[in-house]
């Protein structure tokens, strides 16, 4: 297993040109500040707090309701693995407009920097094509991000992105934790209000 070398404060920006171009659905903890950082907690963006393994269900949720749109999950390799069966769902009702980008690690930060799965046996990338997600990529170094950004808006959907990072802190940003207001926000942005 090759190391990682990728900043994770660096991979959204890197992997995508503008943070209005999709709508964006965070995962817990890192996931959600680094997302939040890029898009400067936009409308475009739900993020979930107290859900763990729920970011896929429902951006898959999303972009089955919105299919003219581009819709962009972005979870953690802990969470992912909570509610890992979600990718055969994704997988069998196969969304074209649906990516995931998962930042693995490759241990639980939000716990106290437990050693992960990710960073013994489990490839993520090989449960995500076995679940029958038809592209699938790994990057864990920076020199890979542009190829990551070309397969994010060229390939088959659904997409499953495995971004191998450092295991350095998220972004700092301190995110709109009112649950009515971003439901409601996010609701005009999915509408195009």
């Amino acid at each position: 297993m090759t190391e990682p070398t990728i900043e994770r404060r660096e991979l959204l920006p890197a992997l995508f040109d503008s943070p209005d171009e999709a709508l964006f659905i965070s995962g817990l903890a890192g996931a959600a500040k680094d997302t939040a950082a890029f898009t400067d907690d936009g409308a475009n963006l739900f993020t979930m707090a107290g859900t763990m393994g729920a970011a896929v269900p429902m951006g898959l949720g999303v972009a089955l309701n919105a299919p003219d749109r581009d819709v962009v999950v972005v979870t953690g390799d802990g969470e992912l693995l909570m509610g890992i069966g979600s990718l055969i769902t994704v997988a069998s009702m196969a969304p074209a407009n649906l990516s995931i980008v998962c930042i693995d690690n490759l241990q639980h930060g939000e716990t106290g920097g437990q050693t992960g799965h990710t960073s013994r046996a489990t490839d993520l990338e090989a449960i995500a094509k076995g679940s029958g997600l038809p592209s699938t990529m790994t990057i864990s170094n920076p020199d890979q991000m542009k190829d990551g950004a070309a397969f994010l808006k060229t390939a088959s959907g659904p997409r499953f992105l495995l971004a191998r990072v450092l295991p350095t802190a998220p972004s700092v940003y301190k995110r709109n934790f009112d649950p009515a207001e971003c439901r409601v926000r996010f609701r005009d942005a999915f509408l195009g209000a």
